[in-house]
């Protein structure tokens, strides 16, 4: 890469500039797990529903402790999320901020994503460790890891397979309609597989998952839903390409999966191989560069240098695996596809989603 390509560094800024950036990073973070909690309680969504009310009313509504629901109440108002009237000690949400706070909002309700600040702050302990020794922490240790995930998913996702994400592969929902046979890889709790299987009921769904407990509750929302078509299977990928079955499928997803696998060249080899001659495989991963210098724009590159840090790269080396990390990039991921034997590969982004690549190839 030349030098005249690579962006100058960051602005060195005064100790006072510096100290202002500090305090709002600070104060920024606090308010991130505050939103959290306002996501979980159900707070937000209380606060949209509610008429202007004062703390009493607050709590009486959700049946919240009166004493927490105060300091919350304090820290969204100073931090600018919620509107106070002192004269009247009235609490309100406006409409402009509850279209990104309320489970009504989806897809478009951050508060999901505030999650994960909480999430990763109970292993840092942890991770610490691995500074120091190396190795990487297992899932085991992110116990709120799959249901967060769920709500992402049901952001990125599901909220836009049916008219944004399926529309890419050209005849794919015809193909649906008359049947063909899919596989997810690392399925979660099969939020967008579950969705497809009561769509296509002609179409047959298989789910690979290592989480035991991702597996469970999956399986029990097929039968809850009355599925017949649908398979969840608890399965190590680590060695794929020595196991997948051969010319099996005729579509494999993988969404937001393959950057945390242990030995993710292997997990996409197995896929080229388990797809069978025409058949398509639908990446979807994070939009980024394999190069920290042309991410420098990127709107939540921090955020997602510290999830690969606290969560993605770990996992995966807790398993002794490559640990390439959410940020492992267009490049890298081009450059392991056509290894695998995708020789064309074509890259879509939604205009909605600032956070996702999805990548579409099929096998020749």
């Amino acid at each position: 890469m030349c030098n005249a390509c690579i962006p100058m560094p960051t602005q060195e800024k005064n100790v006072d500039e510096f100290a202002d950036q500090l305090i709002g990073m600070i104060n920024q973070g606090a308010l991130s797990l505050m939103v959290s909690i306002g996501h979980r309680t159900g707070l937000f969504d209380a606060l949209a529903e509610l008429p202007p009310s004062t703390l009493e009313e607050v709590a009486a509504h959700t049946g919240l402790n009166t004493r927490y629901v105060k300091e919350w109440l304090g820290a969204m108002v100073s931090g600018g999320v919620l509107q106070y009237d002192p004269k009247e000690q009235h609490y309100r949400l406006p409409p402009s901020h509850a279209a990104l706070l309320t489970r009504r909002s989806s897809p478009d309700n951050m508060a999901v994503f505030a999650q994960y600040i909480g999430l990763l702050g109970q292993v840092e302990d942890r991770i610490i460790d691995c500074f120091h020794e190396g190795g990487g922490l297992g899932y085991e240790h992110f116990p709120r890891f799959h249901e967060v995930m769920e709500d992402d998913s049901g952001q990125t996702v599901l909220a836009a397979l049916d008219e944004h994400i399926l529309p890419l592969i050209s005849d794919l929902i015809p193909a649906l309609e008359r049947g063909i046979r899919v596989l997810d890889i690392g399925c979660g709790r099969g939020r967008a597989l579950l969705h497809l299987a009561e769509r296509f009921p002609n179409s047959e769904f298989v789910g690979y998952e290592l989480s035991d407990e991702a597996i469970t509750y999956a399986r029990g929302q097929g039968m809850k839903n009355g599925l017949s078509n649908i398979r969840f299977i608890p399965r190590n990928l680590t060695g794929f390409s020595e196991t997948a079955e051969t010319a099996v499928f005729d579509l494999v997803t993988a969404f937001d999966a393959i950057h945390d696998q242990a030995t993710p060249q292997s997990v996409l080899d197995g896929i080229y191989q388990t797809l069978k001659t025409g058949g398509t495989f639908l990446m979807q991963d994070i939009r980024a560069s394999t190069y920290l210098e042309n991410n420098l724009d990127h709107p939540i590159a921090p955020l997602l240098y510290t999830i690969s840090t606290m969560h993605c790269m770990t996992v995966s080396l807790a398993s002794n695996g490559a640990g390439l990390g959410t940020m492992w990039g267009e490049e890298l991921a081009l450059e392991m596809l056509k290894k695998a034997g995708f020789s064309h590969v074509e890259i879509h982004q939604l205009e909605h989603d600032i956070q996702n690549n999805f990548y579409i190839m099929q096998k020749s």
